[in-house]
């Protein structure tokens, strides 16, 4: 792993992104910014102007409420970013099928498509990572009363199958320049947590691993659903006197929101002191989990970033 870099929480701008085809997407203060690099080598820029529901309503503002919210509406974002950048891909791929038709002009996606989008990847995410878990866990093992070791069992599935897609995706052609790009992402990001000059040259020499990614966030949800599920079974057993697959269902689906909101609130302090002992603890199997998504870009990758990090600083070159 590349040489540990710090990050400062309290800066007075913070900025974040995520990977989007042949490009990167960057989020500051009031603007999101997305840069791709198109086939002739091109890079676009698209700037959005963007102020925060917890922003418009400040009595969101609270812990957990506010991850949960911010979480919904990262999603919402890196859905219409990655569209956006899948449309100019498609867009170059047609125009070099016919170099000499008319162009097509990109229709934007309506809000209730990428509202769609949204609800279809929750539905499919709580289905992959919530019920079947709790399916294998209550099928193969005899511990649906013992909450503590079904919570254990359903969780350790649960991480199983994300590693297992997220290695085999990895190794598809695209997806790989994806997670460069997610590298990129991250270095350009330090490099201005660091005050550095947003220049490839300086910006790739740091590391790909950041503590405050959305990879951490995930690894840490499933963990702290562990905890938070063991505790909420007991509780319910001790009610009801036994737990079966539909309370289990039924009780913790509805609670996913309050987890993205705990992870959100855990995400934020464990970056926040990453350089204690107990923070490069809690921080470590995410940062492990972005040896696989995350790989080192070239300096065109690095390029894309930083154009996208400056666009959305306003610090675009003339």
């Amino acid at each position: 792993m590349a040489e540990e870099q710090k990050f400062d929480p309290n800066a007075p701008i913070q900025v974040g992104g995520q990977a989007v085809i042949e490009g990167v997407m960057m989020r500051a203060k009031g603007m999101i910014a997305t840069a791709v690099r198109r086939a002739n080598g091109e890079i676009v820029v698209k700037k959005q102007p963007f102020r925060s529901v917890i922003e418009r309503y400040p009595a969101l503002n609270k812990p957990v409420v506010r991850g949960a919210v911010g979480l919904l509406e990262m999603m919402y974002i890196g859905i219409s970013t990655l569209n956006y950048s899948a449309e100019i891909a498609m867009e170059d791929e047609e125009a070099a099928k016919n170099p000499d038709g008319p162009k097509k002009e990109r229709k934007a996606q309506t809000s209730f498509a990428l509202t769609m989008t949204l609800l279809f990847s929750l539905a499919l995410g709580i289905g992959i990572f919530f019920f079947l878990p709790l399916f294998a866990a209550t099928q193969l093992f005899d511990v649906e009363q013992r909450p503590l070791a079904f919570n254990l069992l359903a969780g350790a599935i649960r991480i199983a199958i994300l590693l297992a897609y997220l290695y085999g995706i990895s190794k598809m052609k695209d997806v790989h320049r994806l997670f460069r790009y997610h590298g990129a992402e991250h270095k350009a990001v330090f490099a201005f947590e660091q005050n550095a000059p947003l220049t490839v040259r300086d910006a790739i020499t740091y590391t790909r691993f950041h503590p405050r990614c959305g990879t951490s966030f995930v690894l840490q949800v499933m963990l702290i659903a562990i905890l938070v599920f063991s505790v909420m079974d007991t509780i319910l057993l001790s009610l009801l006197g036994e737990l079966t697959l539909p309370v289990r269902l039924l009780t913790h689906i509805p609670f996913i929101p309050v987890l993205g909101g705990i992870g959100y609130e855990a995400l934020k302090f464990s970056a926040k002191h990453s350089a204690s002992a107990a923070g490069k603890w809690f921080v470590a199997p995410g940062l492990w989990l972005q040896t696989i998504t995350t790989q080192e870009p070239d300096e065109a990758m690095m390029e894309v970033s930083l154009a996208a990090l400056k666009a959305a600083l306003g610090r675009e070159e003339a």
